[in-house]
């Protein structure tokens, strides 16, 4: 399983043991430095069998409209973006409460260059997991015996 690489889109980590403590430290805003952030991304399952990789990311509350699944060369991004609107209004039409939200993510897999077939994988969005199933190419049967007839 040393083939498929992940990359979560953000960059290098200063300490990659230790990412959050040490990359927030030194990329967070000094005067937002208390407020936390929301930049959590995706819990992710991969997989490999003979025949295919297989990708789960956990990503509940969204909808399949809300995702983007590229494959440039060899690396597969995906991401997504949501909007969330909440409004609350009194009669006389001003605002009692109004929340706004979003919510967006990128995730970066490095598929192996020649023995996967990027033109056959296949994805889909059911009950909060995004599936995608990215097809390994058929290994060449060669003999590794082979008798030669002299002429």
């Amino acid at each position: 399983m040393t083939t498929l690489v992940k990359s979560n889109g953000h960059g290098r980590h200063f300490f990659p043991e230790f990412p959050s403590l040490f990359d927030d430290f030194f990329t967070r805003d000094m005067i937002n430095f208390a407020k936390p952030t929301n930049n959590h991304l995706p819990a992710v399952n991969v997989k490999e069998t003979d025949k295919a990789y297989s990708i789960e990311v956990a990503v509940p509350g969204m909808d399949k409209k809300d995702f983007k699944i590229e494959l440039k060369n060899n690396l597969l991004v995906i991401s997504a973006k949501k909007e969330n609107k909440q409004e609350e209004k009194s009669e006389d039409g001003k605002y009692v409460r109004k929340e706004f939200g979003f919510q967006s993510f990128t995730r970066s897999f490095t598929l192996p260059e020649k023995s996967v077939e990027g033109e056959n994988i296949s994805a889909n969005y059911t009950d909060g997991i995004l599936n995608i199933t990215i097809p390994k190419k058929e290994k060449e049967q060669t003999s590794s015996v082979r008798e030669i007839q002299i002429s």
